[in-house]
C-alpha cells in the first residue's frame, strides 16, 4: 500500500461542496483500495501512545461554533480490534496500547467522507504522544512501515502550515496573500519529501519559517509518520497543493 499524507483544513470540507473537497474526492479515485487505515489525526495530541480498540468507533465531533449539519455527520466506518493490537504491538517499546476511550475525530473522518464514502474500510486512529520528539515521532512511523505489505494504508492527517492566529487575523482584515514564511515552509517540507529525507523534515521545524508555520506541532506531526512509514523505492507525488485562508497548506503527499 501507499501511505498518504493530506492537508484536512477546515471540518466544513467534510459537508461543503469547494475546491478542497472536489480534490478530495479526486484523491479517491487515485488510491487502491486497503484492508484497513490506520489513520493519525492532528486532533488526538495526548500523552501517550494510543490506538483505538473498539468494533464500532464513535464519530468525534471535537469542535465548537460550526453549522448544526456538521455535527450530524456519522461516519460509520467498522473498527479493527486486531489491527489495533498489531499497531500497538509494533510501537510496545513506547508502550503503546489500546483504548476504547477515543473513536474517529474530524481530522480522520472530514477526509475520509470523500476519500472512502461508504464508510466500507475498518479504521483504526493512532494517538499522538505529545511528550516526544519530532525525531521520536518519525521513528514511530518507521516501525509502523511492515503494516504497508500487510494491505494497511497509514493516513497522515493535520497542514503543513497551521498558524491559526495569522490565519483568522488575515481572514478579518480580508488579506488573502500567502505570506513568504508559509510559502516558503511549504515549499521546503516538500523538497525534502521530494528526497525522502526525514531528518531534513524535523530540521525544518525548527527554522523561523518553521516556528511560524507550526507554533505548535500537531498538525505537522502526521507527516512524521508518513515519511517514517515511506521506502527508498517509493514515488513522491503531491495530488493537492496550495492554501486556503492565506497561510493554511492544504498539499497532500502520496508516497508508493
Amino acid at each position: 500500500m501507499p501511505v498518504l499524507f493530506i492537508g484536512h483544513g477546515s471540518p466544513m470540507n467534510a459537508i461543503e461542496d469547494n475546491v478542497w473537497s472536489r480534490r478530495f474526492r479526486a484523491l479517491a479515485k487515485e488510491l487502491p483500495r486497503p484492508k484497513a487505515i490506520l489513520a493519525v489525526s492532528a486532533h488526538w495530541y495526548v500523552e501517550g501512545t494510543f490506538t483505538t480498540a473498539g468494533e464500532r468507533p464513535e464519530t468525534i465531533h471535537d469542535f465548537g461554533g460550526f453549522p448544526e449539519p456538521l455535527y450530524q455527520v456519522q461516519y460509520p466506518a467498522p473498527g479493527d480490534v486486531a489491527l489495533a493490537r498489531r499497531a500497538a504491538a509494533l510501537l510496545a517499546g513506547r508502550g503503546a496500547s489500546l483504548t476504547t476511550g477515543w473513536g474517529l475525530d474530524h481530522g480522520t473522518w472530514s477526509v475520509l467522507v470523500h476519500l472512502r464514502p461508504a464508510a466500507d474500510v475498518p479504521v483504526v486512529q493512532l494517538s499522538i504522544d505529545a511528550r516526544l520528539e519530532p525525531a521520536e515521532h518519525l521513528a514511530l512511523g518507521r516501525a509502523l512501515a511492515p503494516l504497508r505489505d500487510e494491505g494497511v494504508l497509514v493516513l497522515g492527517s493535520g497542514n503543513i502550515v497551521h498558524n491559526l492566529r495569522h490565519a483568522f487575523t488575515a481572514h478579518a482584515r480580508g488579506e488573502t496573500a500567502t505570506p513568504e514564511w508559509a510559502r516558503t515552509f511549504d515549499e521546503e517540507i516538500a523538497s525534502a519529501l521530494s528526497r525522502l529525507d526525514g531528518d531534513a523534515l524535523v530540521r525544518l521545524l525548527d527554522t523561523d519559517e518553521g516556528r511560524m508555520s507550526a507554533p505548535t506541532p500537531d498538525h505537522f506531526l502526521p507527516l512524521l509518520y508518513v515519511a517514517g512509514a515511506s521506502a527508498e523505492t517509493d514515488a513522491v507525488r503531491f495530488p493537492i497543493e496550495g492554501f486556503d485562508w492565506g497561510s493554511l497548506s492544504m498539499r497532500a503527499a502520496l508516497l508508493g
